[in-house]
């Protein structure tokens, strides 16, 4: 480790030299990726110094315990464990600045969410789902942009695909694919019993065209009217828009826009994200022996977590973390939970790198 990390205090230092440079200076491109890059470095370097200084102080405690004097004997042997406590907190925070980053972290979120096994218990809860996530993404200072929704009888969805733009935003919502179990009465329930339903969760992240390039000859584009509420114009006019890609068969659908352009941009992209994220599932599976300890593969079939009404708890399965709050976790009030689940999964990391 260290001598990767005198590499990257070398690079560091050439960085500085070339950031002053009038050449590099004149060019705001490579001037701007050489300032991202001094700045991502400049996280580690200073740390990895403070751990240099550290080993040579305990080295220097750990020969003072061998002097003649006692008392600096008994002022070395004090200083060893706080000395040791420092090095290791160093070491920590060293492996974690380390670990490789996801490059789809800064990326915006598809989020789609659809009704399960429960019948319409299931559809009111995909409701309750996309209101909890709306009132995280409020709370985060985030947008959120419905593409397209299919509403169930009793209010809820039996599917909404929705944008979610901000700086982040799949570094957090990365960990909520799979499947969502509620345990509640329903109001329609005379007898008060529980009853058990199912949401599924997927999360993309948002395709931009470096990341993947689609021929239009492999598009099959359709325009419908559109069902359902939405306004006047909206159903009396063909602005829905169907795409498929036919060489995988992956559809994407948009009518929530009195547009048909606006149908058709808001399609493509989430098309264009199903395919990319398609395209990347097909890439872990090969590696899904190496991640089978990690939360963030976003395995759907599986259930991950349940929220059970009468006990007022949400537990999360892969982690085991349950928590009694599940009033204020409905309102949006996800970021502990986020924040366990990033834990756990940096330290299954560091068990790769270590």
């Amino acid at each position: 480790m260290i001598e990767k990390l005198r590499g990257i205090e070398e690079r560091f230092v050439k960085l500085e030299h070339l950031l002053s440079d009038p050449a590099v200076i004149s060019d705001q491109k490579k001037y701007q990726e050489y300032l991202i890059e001094h700045g991502e470095l400049n996280k580690i370097v200073p740390l990895f110094r403070e751990y240099e200084g550290l080993l040579e102080e305990l080295k220097e405690a750990k020969e003072l315990l061998k002097d003649d004097d006692s008392e600096i004997r008994a002022m070395a042997k004090e200083e060893v464990p706080d000395l040791e406590a420092r090095i290791g907190a160093a070491h920590s925070q060293i492996n974690l600045l380390l670990m490789p980053k996801d490059p789809r972290d800064s990326k915006n979120v598809i989020l789609e969410i659809r009704a399960g096994t429960g019948g319409e218990e299931a559809g009111i809860f995909a409701g309750d789902l996309f209101r909890m996530y709306s009132r995280y993404v409020e709370s985060k200072n985030w947008a959120m942009e419905i593409i397209e929704k299919n509403v169930s009888g009793s209010g809820g969805f039996k599917e909404v695909v929705a944008l979610v733009k901000g700086k982040g935003a799949f570094s957090s919502f990365k960990y909520e694919s799979g499947t969502h179990r509620v345990q509640r009465v329903p109001e329609t329930e005379t007898q008060g019993r529980v009853h058990t339903s199912a949401v599924t969760v997927a999360v993309l992240p948002e395709a931009e065209d470096i990341d993947i390039d689609i021929n239009p000859a492999d598009l099959k584009v359709d325009v419908f009217r559109s069902s359902g509420p939405g306004g006047q114009s909206v159903n009396t006019t063909d602005s829905a828009v169907r795409i498929t890609h036919l060489p995988t068969g992956v559809v994407a659908t948009c009518q929530d826009e009195k547009s048909q352009h606006k149908n058709k941009v808001k399609a493509m992209n989430v098309l264009k994200s199903r395919i990319l994220d398609a395209k990347v599932r097909e890439e872990e599976g090969k590696r899904a022996a190496d991640r089978k300890g990690q939360v963030g593969s976003g395995d759907r079939s599986g259930r991950i977590r349940t929220y059970n009404f009468p006990q007022g708890r949400m537990t999360d399965h892969r982690i085991g973390l349950t928590l009694y709050k599940l009033d204020s976790i409905m309102e949006g009030s996800i970021q502990e939970i986020i924040d366990e689940l990033k834990t756990h999964n940096q330290a299954q990391a560091l068990k790769e790198i270590v």
